[in-house]
């Protein structure tokens, strides 16, 4: 810490002026233009606005202005409206546990007149309404009666130019105007039901009519109307919340996350873990490292978060995040079984589906399968082909796999990692690892996982009481998956691994602590995981009877996709069309 005093003696700290003190305050709420549209837009929702209008000139830095027709605001609240900390949400601490409005602190105006000029017209009946002036100084420079309609319009003048310092850094006017619209967007996506429009340097650019669904708003707003038929609803709840989420198929996946949102009591927030529950939930459906786009919306009791973390409110806490997860996970990946959404060929209907527990259901179907001893080495293909794992019932394959099924398949020949087949007069090429990968994956769901013990145990320190946690919490279920631990508070050891783990010590660690945030998906993830690194790899050769016993499992399957979701094998032209491409017909 530095000192007081200067060498001399003399006094160093200062008391700033409070006109400074509100300006610096204020950039922790308004560091940019996009800052303040986000405060205005939320304003005018709590105003009870069906009709929102955001105009912006030179990227904000000029003029923002938020027009409502909300309840509005009389000549005594105009005249307290810019004052810090003046508002009408709370009147005590205890009042943040029941707030259900997106501002609460009153902040958003008195932060605006520190750093612009503020002029706002408002009235609450369409009759008398009133013009109120104010400075960046604090000072109102004009109250005046004026005419408007019902509601609130509030216009910001000259963004920063008091503080040099902060416009100096602000982005070029594109940019700027980029990230206000991405604010405009965030609250569109939130709150469907509300009319927006969106101008910018005088021309309208967007204009949302209200919607019907949280599907309707994003397909208009972020895939397009002509991807709607992609897009898929579903409904989930739990103890003092629900859920709303909308997810992707496959045919509009993206190679970025970009557009995937999280939202939570009409604000958009930044939760990693909660984030990758949209992820670790749809598993295996978007193969290649594509990534599915989509929204959660969270509805929550106000007791049961604080945002008042964060002076802009983008993060939040939650009292059971662990619940959350869990119910995100499990909608999604019950919706993913039911409706088969990585292997869908067609596009599926829109359904809006509520699930209760699958993961739960899936697992106890699994007890009651007889154990039997597991064989896993991949150098022993015949020996595992020969002993096909038995499937638990699914919906019945496309009738063009079953015609797959009934004609004997005659072996062509290799190209790595490709096996070539001849069935029915038609050519498939197999992907080796993939086939033996699914073979496996199905294996391991129905029988219990062989375990080696180790000579020299692992031995690892955890990062957070979240992790031990979990640890504790899923002894048993990691027993059953072959991983056998030991230990507690922050010093564990892995003592048995499944057969053939081929991993590091370092990696297996990591995959461990991995499936904290799989949910209820961890079997599902280990066992894609274990039979990834059990199976044949790209480049191994197999003989011929190898390769035609892993092609007729393969037919065999009730899902032509590897647990990652990539296609197993691909059809192409067969003997008859090849003839007729060389005009030997």
């Amino acid at each position: 810490m530095p000192c007081a005093t200067s060498p001399n003696g003399e006094k160093m700290i200062n008391i700033l002026r409070p006109e400074e003190a509100r300006k610096i305050a204020a950039g922790e709420i308004i560091d940019r233009p996009a800052s303040l549209v986000r405060e205005l837009l939320d304003n005018a929702i709590d105003a009870g606005g069906r009709n929102i209008e955001l105009l912006i000139e030179e990227g904000g830095s000029r003029r923002i202005e938020v027009l409502d027709d909300g309840c509005g605001m009389n000549k005594a609240d105009l005249e307290l409206c810019y004052y810090a900390h003046a508002t009408s949400k709370i009147t005590s601490l205890d009042d943040l546990n029941r707030a259900e409005t997106l501002g609460f602190r009153g902040e958003a105006l008195a932060a605006a007149a520190a750093v612009s000029k503020l002029d706002i017209l408002s009235s609450i009946d369409g009759r008398e309404a009133w013009r109120l002036e104010v400075g960046p100084q604090g000072h109102p420079a004009r109250l005046e009666q004026t005419r408007r309609v019902k509601g609130t319009s509030v216009r910001c003048l000259g963004l920063f130019d008091t503080i040099p310092v902060r416009k100096r850094f602000l982005k070029r006017p594109t940019s700027e105007a980029a990230l206000c619209y991405a604010a405009f967007v965030d609250k569109a996506l939130c709150f469907s039901e509300i009319a927006f429009r969106f101008t910018q340097n005088g021309t309208l650019k967007t204009v949302l009519p209200p919607a019907f669904s949280f599907r309707d708003r994003f397909a208009r707003l972020i895939t397009g109307k002509d991807s709607e038929r992609f897009l898929h609803e579903i409904k989930t709840s739990g103890e003092g919340f629900s859920i709303s989420i909308i997810i992707g198929g496959s045919e509009i996946s993206r190679t970025d996350k970009r557009q995937q949102f999280l939202f939570a009591n009409g604000r958009r927030i930044q939760d990693y873990s909660l984030q990758q529950a949209l992820e670790y939930g749809v598993q295996g459906a978007f193969p290649n490292g594509t990534h599915p786009v989509g929204a959660i919306f969270i509805k929550i009791a106000p007791h049961l978060a604080d945002f008042n973390i964060h002076p802009a409110k983008r993060e939040a806490r939650f009292v059971h995040a662990g619940a959350i997860h869990h119910a995100i996970t499990t909608a999604l990946h019950d919706f993913g079984r039911h409706l088969r959404l990585s292997t869908t060929e067609t596009p599926m209907p829109h359904q809006e589906r509520e699930f209760d527990s699958f993961a739960q259901r899936h697992w106890e179907q699994r007890e009651k399968i007889k154990t039997s001893e597991s064989i896993t080495n991949h150098l022993a293909m015949a020996a595992l082909l020969e002993n096909r794992p038995q499937f638990a019932e699914l919906p019945e394959p496309e009738t063009k796999s079953m015609d797959i099924q009934k004609e004997k398949i005659q072996f062509v020949g290799r190209y790595l990692p490709f096996i070539i087949i001849e069935k029915g007069g038609r050519l498939f090429f197999i992907d080796q690892h993939a086939a033996h990968e699914r073979i496996l994956y199905e294996k391991f769901l129905s029988e219990p996982i062989a375990k080696q013990e180790l000579l020299v145990n692992i031995t690892f320190n955890t990062d957070s009481e979240e992790d031990d946690a979990f640890l504790e919490a899923k002894r048993r279920e990691l027993d059953r998956l072959g991983v056998v631990i030991s230990g507690e508070k922050g010093v564990w050891q892995i003592d048995a691994l499944p057969v053939n783990w081929r991993k590091g010590d370092a990696e297996t660690v990591r995959d461990l602590l991995d499936l904290r945030i799989a949910g209820e998906n961890i079997a599902e993830r280990w066992l894609a995981t274990l039979a990834c690194h059990t199976a044949v790899k790209d480049g191994d050769y197999l003989d011929q009877s190898a390769c035609i016993a892993l092609a007729e499992a393969a037919f065999d399957l009730p899902d032509p996709h590897c647990p990652h979701g990539r296609p197993i094998w691909v059809e192409k032209e067969g003997k008859d069309a090849l003839l007729k491409a060389v005009k030997r017909e």
